[in-house]
């Protein structure tokens, strides 16, 4: 066995046992693209070796996904079949786990008209609402990890000789993600906990709102009554302990979606629909983005913004040191699951039930009258950087610092 072939088994397992956490008797959904082919056979062998009943593979591919968008009629592009939403709520209604793999390619959707994205986007969104609501309760186990394609292994390393590339991306990969570690299993529970612990620091102090401040970025967040911490752990209906993304670095809760002033910038590029933004910012008032800018990609961040009324707030707000492994590497991922894991962010679109006391059993609307947006996106985008400061803000208007020169201030 190659190193690298023994390494893509660990990672493999991490995904299975850790990521989705499946238990013996249970189905699994794993979605991903066919480029990830090598990937997902390791992780369909590791859950059948460890008990899953039955698992079944949702592939994609890149090309037809732009040929869609590309070609379709614009009936066509605001069309997603019934049948593939309702399968998924079947699956998750049967208590089913689901691994998304992740292979981005950045530029996919690059040359193609914002419009016709947005309606093809918007479309599978507005379908999959129903599945989707499984996974912001927790009802069922998820987890995305990411596996490398050409396309993007270009984009994080241009400098490299092309042949090197793939590889390159794989170790920076299997770093972020703690493979090379000689436990990685132990070592992944280890870190979960140092995060649940800074989680319970933040919940018992009881923050009435945060304030952010560096070059470009004046912000003061609200956070809603009964708002609850969380970071890398969740737990299912079923009572198994599941890690949503791998890697994952963050401390998060939602915000309440009216009490968000004031002016953010952005520290890393966000890809987007096949699309990378970059060089934006965001203006809140009363919660609501009243301004936004942007020096590449206007038209995606206005499609992104112009979702629906919910996509005019926040649903996300995530503490990251700016030290961190993936942070480490110096590398601009061009992937979400990465650069979000290596700087704080903000969540344009939907906020969570579980981040709010007793959030689980309230219905959309109660959800919305405690101030957790409702929209039908969800959307990371980094802000994190070196000189960032983050105070907490108590009760009586005591500010007390969270972050310093862009990592913990406390223990």
């Amino acid at each position: 066995m190659t190193h690298f072939q023994k390494r893509l088994e660990q990672y493999a397992a991490l995904a299975i046992e850790v990521g989705v956490n499946v238990q013996p008797g249970q189905q699994l959904c794993i979605v991903s693209p066919i480029g990830a082919a090598p990937l997902v056979r390791e992780a369909v062998k590791h859950a059948y070796k460890i008990g899953a009943k039955y698992v079944y593979v949702d592939w994609s591919d890149d090309e037809v996904t732009r040929t869609r968008v590309e070609l379709s009629s614009d009936d066509g592009l605001s069309y997603f079949p019934e049948w593939h939403a309702k399968g998924r709520v079947e699956m998750a209604e049967s208590g089913a786990a689901f691994l998304f793999i992740s292979a981005e390619n950045p530029d996919l959707l690059k040359g193609i008209d914002a419009g016709r994205i947005s309606r093809s986007s918007k479309a599978q969104q507005t379908a999959m609402q129903p599945f989707r609501r499984f996974m912001l309760s927790n009802q069922v186990a998820w987890s995305i990890v990411a596996c490398p394609n050409k396309p993007w292994a270009d984009k994080v390393f241009p400098d490299l000789p092309e042949a090197e590339r793939v590889d390159a991306l794989w170790n920076a990969i299997f770093a972020a993600t703690r493979v090379d570690d000689p436990t990685p299993i132990d070592t992944w529970r280890r870190h979960a906990e140092a995060l649940d612990a800074k989680a319970m620091w933040l919940n018992e102090r009881r923050y009435k709102e945060l304030r952010y401040r560096a070059p470009g970025t004046d912000l003061t967040i609200g956070l809603t009554d009964g708002h609850l911490w969380t970071s890398a752990g969740a737990r299912n209906a079923a009572g198994s302990v599941f890690i949503p993304n791998m890697p994952t670095e963050e401390v998060f809760t939602s915000p309440h979606r009216e009490r968000v002033n004031g002016t953010v910038s952005s520290s890393k590029p966000l890809s987007y629909n096949g699309k990378l933004i970059d060089g934006f910012s965001f203006t809140f008032k009363d919660g609501r983005i009243v301004d936004y800018k942007a020096d590449v990609a206007y038209d995606a961040l206005k499609q992104l913004v112009e979702t629906d009324d919910g996509s005019h707030y926040l649903g996300e707000v995530a503490l990251v040191p700016h030290r961190s492994p993936i942070s480490d590497t110096n590398l601009i991922f061009y992937n979400t699951l990465f650069d979000e894991n290596a700087a704080c962010h903000l969540a344009i679109g939907f906020g969570f039930p579980f981040c709010i006391e007793g959030g689980l059993a309230m219905d959309k609307e109660e959800l919305a009258q405690r101030g957790i947006n409702q929209s039908l996106t969800h959307i990371d985008f980094m802000i994190g950087r070196a000189d960032l400061d983050i105070d907490g803000i108590t009760a009586d208007g005591t500010a007390e610092p969270i972050f310093r020169a862009g990592n913990w201030a406390i223990g």
